[in-house]
């Protein structure tokens, strides 16, 4: 939540729109959810993982393009980036613990999350 607040607050500053893609991705994200629960903590945290891992690469990049032309920009992100680094990192000894849906979960989950970042950067 805390983190939707710090985009949100970005982007009214600039005086800027939500991209499209942001209600599908939440749906999406919720069937995900869903998906992963019923295969157990493992493929939770597989899947956890796989989608942090993404977003710190995207985020770590946003920092080193706006560091220079947008200040506020990369405080918000740097406020956020310890976060999703513990979040993946919490989960990342109980991802090995899965034998089948960890190893599945992984790949797919990170480039659906690569999709999502691509598309929500253009729409």
């Amino acid at each position: 939540m805390r983190h939707r607040a710090v985009f949100a607050a970005e982007l009214m500053r600039r005086g800027r729109r939500r991209c499209r893609s942001y209600h599908l991705c939440g749906l999406g994200g919720f069937a995900l959810g869903l998906l992963t629960g019923l295969c157990g903590r493992a493929s939770i945290a597989a899947t956890t993982v796989a989608i942090e891992t993404v977003v710190l690469r995207h985020l770590e990049a946003q920092m080193s393009t706006l560091r220079l032309v947008d200040p506020a920009a990369v405080a918000a992100i740097s406020s956020i980036i310890d976060d999703e680094r513990a979040h993946r990192d919490r989960q990342g000894f109980e991802s090995r613990a899965g034998l089948f849906w960890p190893r599945v979960l992984r790949p797919m989950v990170s480039w659906a999350t690569e999709a999502v970042i691509w598309l929500g950067m253009r729409l």
